[in-house]
């Protein structure tokens, strides 16, 4: 669902009133705002508008402005025609999303489009008109148009017309004539030749249609009847061309976001931008100039410190801007932690390049896999002809490799992707005579990089894989202990033979595995990874050493997922665990690598070959520790002592949910699906942000479907998740082609949700395949927010905070054992305040966060540069103002405030005070809550005897043990999370202060701006205020000398340096 699009249903009278007509090309009539003043005559026009009231009824409207520029004006109406309307001089902000009280209490909050809302706010009392539009277009239209009336008054438009976006058209009438030089044309007004026209365009949007671009110029003339056989363009109808094609709105409109109304971004503006929206540290003038020369095309923009639209597009499009955190394509985490508390990137049968039993084996399916960052393969080894062993599948129909090729290809790419050890999972059916040539290969080929100490009886661990780099570890069956001088018998492992017993009979009866006699030399090889059978839990924690390991087929292991989920991730934190694709995947389709990583199983085999979402998600989560082909697993699945089911459906202890929240925003060059010819070269695409992760995570949501229109659809929807195990989830775009036969696949990309990177961002679209779509992307915004606790979805008022009454408590579990269960009461009081500090400090943001106007994804940052827009009193000077001397700035007023105003600064100086209790006191609660853990630990060894002499048994000493570590996992979550409200306290207030900085809302500037409005009457000001930062020195002296005629050059010059100053200066 969701409203259609603009130049569908605009709710403009004359869309209403428009008559069908006969047209070459729909394009050529919509026409893209790119510009105030296409919004301003937009809404001369006018449009239909809902207005929302504070009783949830909603009233559908037609709302235009008057000729004059002066109000807002609406019909039908109760009123007389001269109440219907709003004077812009009134209008104190015009704010987007659903962010005021009226929004918030209505009823209808959920069916509203938050990117279709916006509000006006006006008058003395600050009231509000709640306005919905069709889409979200119309929405940026309103506001934009309203924003820069709000500023420059009615003389708008005339100053529009003196400024019109002078740095693009001065830059391409450059292009053109650099153009026209290189055609060999003096005359630049004989234009340049068509092909030249289409290629320039081309170079600036690199994804565009070459044939659209000619048959657009083509159109045109046609239109203009200017039907010349030479086919040459003019610049008119270049930078007509070059506007359709290079120019999108939705970037427009965020540019004018940021740019405080100016058709450019300045040094200032840019650094606003990449601070508060990009999540950018560190920034500085000098950050914001340097990113101006690297993508400012025109050259006075790059002189001047400005970037255009162009400019914009070029960094917002570029790899600075990528969805893809850059630091994780790096190996980013720690790897000195034991080889079980990691995920290993997995293949299964290597050699297969197709399905299981007919398909061809090949070498490339190694070299393939172990370039991929794979770092553990498979080779079954059999009897070949004269007397070399042979790789293949037994038992199936697929050739043989020879084992000498296939350890040549290992030994070759081992470490090309990753110098991280590489496990070789040998599946052994040779005779002993062919078993010794195997042996002679391996030490020829591989030799000296096998790992071959034998491991330490008394680690209960396994080395780190920074401790085994540019090893190859083999794993395999071993001899017993006792076999130091003999070869010796040991069961076979035949996963083939499975596979083909599941061909031949639906239930297979379960025989005993064959022995075969195994090579000392070849079983000396086998030191950390030594093949054994799994019994159950109870037998591998008191039998299993740390260098065996467990293969479980897929079935197995789903149902141990699904009947033991705590046991499972217990028995990884020591072990590690192989799980390979059940047999009956002929077809070498792939299992989700997730439901079993969920249990911490580390070594999950993918069928390499076979794309499609399993491979997606593998692919993705690799990439986050820079493909090394290891990632380490969530901390509460490392823990010795912790409790994570992972079949929860629920929030995990000890871990903070997050919102993620998902704007879809628009496609471009989005390709038609391969193969796809039944609607010619039309595409209707529409978007899936699908969530997988744990059970309670793993969800999906849709955009609507934009109709034929694949080079650049808006979306503009907005979604939102709650991600309740943050380190195991993922996020994955996929674009579908809607399709009344079978939606057709166009595109996606995955990516683990720690590598996400808030803001405005691009996402680059994959192929089936996983190759890169050229030039085709989704524009996106992404953040990620606490969890918020208090009300219903649709009540979400000031009056519906949960107070301490109504909290959610993190409760222990008792275990009925006395002596331990006593210990763990002594924490209750701990955890309650803890909770009460974090809830009270996030509670008392969340709430100057709605009386701010922003949206609940805002950060404090934002709040404060929100403010800034709305604090001014009638003569332009801002009435509260930040005392940033004290380590929490304080707001002060600077004379009688607004009753909105009031509360704004009452609920500041509480958050402040809220902020200052969790500095204050949560070092000490956190180090009891640590004590307390520290003392219920000492109980752990000693746990069963204890619940022995209790008289507990059986079942109740399994639950005894489970709250235990239930309990444990608490106490060091709720300290964790009250570290981490610390943090959030200080970064909140960093942003607090060098927001106030940045907005000039500090005691500092308002000297400067008090001599300002002391020399120039406020309709001048007004203007000029706005303007100074885009204007040379000389014009600015001509210009205010000229309008007041009573202020002399120096005065003049002071004005200019200080309203051009950092305020921090």
């Amino acid at each position: 669902g969701g409203p259609p699009p603009l130049s569908r249903q605009d709710g403009s009278r004359a869309g209403r009133e428009r008559k069908k007509t006969v047209s070459f090309s729909s394009s050529l009539s919509e026409k893209k705002i790119s510009s105030a003043a296409d919004c301003i005559h937009s809404m001369v026009e006018g449009s239909e508008l809902k207005k929302v009231r504070t009783n949830s009824r909603v009233y559908q409207r037609y709302y235009l402005l008057d000729a004059g520029l002066q109000a807002l004006c609406w019909e039908p109406s109760k009123k007389e025609s001269d109440k219907a309307r709003i004077s812009l001089a009134s209008i104190r902000e015009v704010r987007t999303g659903r962010n005021t009280e009226t929004f918030r209490t209505s009823g209808v909050y959920e069916q509203i489009s938050e990117d279709c809302a916006f509000s006006i706010i006006y008058g003395e009392l600050y009231e509000s008109l709640d306005l919905v539009a069709n889409s979200a277009e119309v929405a940026n239209i309103w506001v934009t148009g309203l924003r820069y009336l709000k500023q420059y008054g009615k003389h708008a438009l005339d100053m529009l017309a003196s400024s019109q976006d002078s740095l693009r058209h001065v830059w391409l009438e450059q292009l053109f004539s650099s153009a026209a030089d290189s055609d060999g044309h003096e005359d630049v007004d004989e234009g340049i030749r068509l092909q030249s026209a289409v290629s320039l365009i081309q170079s600036v949007n690199p994804g565009v249609n070459g044939g659209k671009v000619e048959h657009r110029f083509k159109e045109l003339q046609r239109v203009r009847e200017r039907m010349c056989g030479n086919e040459r363009v003019t610049k008119q109808e270049f930078i007509e061309v070059f506007h359709d094609f290079c120019t999108r709105p939705e970037i427009y409109f965020l540019l004018v976001q940021f740019s405080s109304n100016k058709e450019f971004l300045d040094t200032k503006d840019l650094m606003r931008f990449l601070e508060a929206e990009q999540g950018m540290a560190q920034v500085s003038e000098e950050t914001s100039l340097k990113l101006i020369q690297s993508h400012e095309p025109s050259e006075e923009g790059r002189q001047q410190g400005y970037l255009s639209l162009d400019g914009f597009t070029s960094y917002l499009t570029s790899s600075e801007c990528h969805l893809f955190e850059r630091e994780h394509g790096i190996v980013c985490q720690d790897m000195s932690q034991p080889l079980s508390h990691y995920y290993i990137n997995s293949s299964h049968n290597t050699y297969l390049i197709e399905d299981q039993f007919r398909g061809p084996s090949d070498i490339s399916g190694y070299i393939r896999a172990l370039k991929m960052g794979c770092r553990c393969v498979e080779v079954d080894v059999w009897d070949g002809p004269d007397e070399e062993p042979v790789v293949c599948t037994g038992h199936s129909l697929s050739p043989p490799l020879a084992w000498r090729c296939v350890l040549e290809a290992i030994g070759k790419y081992a470490f090309v992707a990753s110098e991280y050890p590489l496990i070789v999972c040998i599946e052994n059916h040779c005779s002993h005579q062919q078993q010794k040539v195997m042996w002679q290969h391996l030490m020829r080929i591989l030799g000296e990089r096998i790992h071959t100490d034998p491991p330490d009886g008394g680690e209960s661990y396994l080395p780190s894989p920074d401790a085994l780099r540019h090893r190859i570890l083999l794993k395999g069956k071993k001899l017993g202990s006792g076999s130091d001088v003999e070869d010796g018998e040991v069961s076979e492992e035949d996963e083939g033979a499975e596979m083909c017993q599941r061909l031949k009979a639906s239930n297979p009866p379960q025989l005993p595995p064959k022995r075969f006699q195994l090579l000392k030399e070849l079983s000396d090889l086998v030191t950390l990874c030594c093949s054994i059978r799994f019994t159950d839990f109870q037998t591998s924690s008191e039998k299993q050493k740390s260098w065996e390991l467990c293969s479980f087929h897929e079935t197995l292991a789903l149902r141990l997922a699904s009947e033991s989920p705590g046991d499972f991730v217990n028995h990884n934190k020591h072990f590690l665990s192989r799980v390979y694709p059940s047999p009956m995947r002929i077809d070498s389709s792939n299992m989700n690598p997730q439901d079993l990583w969920k249990c911490g199983c580390q070594i999950v085999s993918m069928n390499f070959q076979t794309a499609g979402l399993m491979m997606d998600l593998n692919t993705a989560w690799f990439r986050q520790n820079g493909s090394c082909g290891y990632v380490l697993r969530p901390a509460i699945m490392r823990q010795e002592v912790s409790y994570f089911s992972a079949d929860t459906r629920d929030t995990v202890p000890g871990v903070s949910p997050q919102l993620l929240h998902v704007k879809v925003i628009s496609g471009q060059n989005l390709p038609k699906p391969r193969g796809s010819g039944a609607k010619g070269n039309v595409v209707d695409p529409y978007v899936y942000v699908e969530i997988h992760g744990i059970p309670a995570d793993c969800t999906e949501r849709r955009t609507r479907t934009v109709t034929q229109n694949g080079d650049n659809p808006i979306f503009d929807e907005s979604f939102e998740f709650q991600i309740n195990l943050p380190e195991l989830a993922m996020v994955r775009f996929v674009v579908l082609d809607d399709d009344f036969i079978g939606d057709e696949f166009i595109g996606q990309y995955t990516i683990p949700l720690e590598c996400l990177q808030p803001g405005y961002r691009h996402v680059p679209l994959q192929s089936l395949t996983g190759e890169e779509l050229p030039h085709a992307k989704l524009f996106v915004h992404v953040a990620l927010t606490n969890r918020r606790g208090g009300g219903k979805p649709h009540k979400r008022g000031l009056s519906v905070r949960k107070a301490r009454k109504g909290r959610d408590y993190t409760a222990l579990r008792d275990l009925g054992v006395r002596a331990v269960d006593d210990v763990f009461k002594m924490a209750a009081p701990q955890l309650r305040e803890a909770t009460d500090l974090r809830e009270n400090m996030q509670n008392s943001v969340a709430v100057f966060r709605e009386l701010c106007g922003v949206s609940v994804v805002a950060n404090l940052m934002q709040c404060v540069l929100a403010l800034g827009s709305r604090v001014s009193g009638p003569d332009g000077v801002p009435l509260i103002l930040f005392d940033l001397r004290d380590q929490y700035p304080t707001l002060e007023p600077q004379g009688p405030l607004p009753d909105v105003l009031r509360r704004v600064v009452s609920t500041y100086d509480m958050m402040v005070q809220a902020s200052r209790a969790v500095i204050e006191l949560s070092d000490g609660i956190h180090d009891k809550i640590l004590h307390i853990q520290t003392m219920a630990m000492e109980f752990h060894e000693k746990l069963q005897s204890l619940a022995a002499k209790e008289g507990l048994k059986g079942r109740k000493v399994s639950r005894a043990l489970e709250s235990f570590s239930w309990n444990i996992t608490i106490l060091k979550g709720q300290a964790d999370l009250l570290k981490h409200a610390k943090a959030e306290v200080q970064e909140n207030m960093k942003q607090v202060h060098d927001a106030a900085l940045t907005g000039n809302l500090t005691k500092e500037c308002a000297g400067v701006r008090r001599s300002l409005s002391c020399l120039l009457p406020w309709s001048i000001r007004r203007c000029w205020i706005a303007a100074l930062q885009s204007v040379t020195l000389t014009s600015f002296v001509f210009a205010m000398k000229s309008s007041t005629r009573v202020v002399d050059s120096q005065t003049v010059f002071y004005i200019f340096v200080f309203s051009r100053r950092p305020c921090a200066a």
